[in-house]
């Protein structure tokens, strides 16, 4: 399926793969951005926050960065500030971000990419956990 779908993704990250294989689970080869080798432009960046209707803390991780380091936690940072911080240390953007002609998302839970994904799953899906997301027929569970 020649559907338009990008990934900001970090291989390491379960919840990322977990993503992946989702949109590959439906047909769909997505393009994928390994976004700390690649990171986005500050103008690409405040775009996907806007277009996913997200605030810029909310896509900030804090485990496993400088998070607390940088004194991001301090509610008197602004947007901007926090930006920043995001452009100097990629580490410190959530992931997956998924980009599809349905919208933008912060797969967090990686489930959240099923509403994404213009095209029906192709068969069972279990997280690397083994959480049975989507049936043999296709169907999203727990939704």
């Amino acid at each position: 399926m020649t559907t338009d779908i990008i990934i900001y993704h970090n291989p390491e990250c379960g919840t990322s793969r977990n993503t992946l294989a989702m949109i590959r689970n439906a047909g769909i080869e997505p393009h994928v951005v390994e976004y700390l080798k690649t990171p986005p432009s500050r103008a690409l960046l405040e775009q996907l926050i806007e277009r996913a209707g997200i605030a810029p803390r909310d896509l900030l991780r804090e485990k496993g960065t400088p998070y607390a380091d940088l004194g991001l936690g301090d509610p008197s940072l602004d947007d901007g500030a926090l930006i920043d911080a995001m452009m100097a240390h990629p580490i410190l953007i959530n992931r997956p971000l998924v980009v599809s002609p349905l919208g933008v998302k912060l797969c967090r839970p990686s489930e959240v990419v099923l509403d994404l994904i213009p095209a029906r799953q192709r068969g069972a899906f279990a997280k690397e956990d083994g959480e049975q997301v989507v049936d043999d027929a296709g169907n999203r569970l727990g939704a």
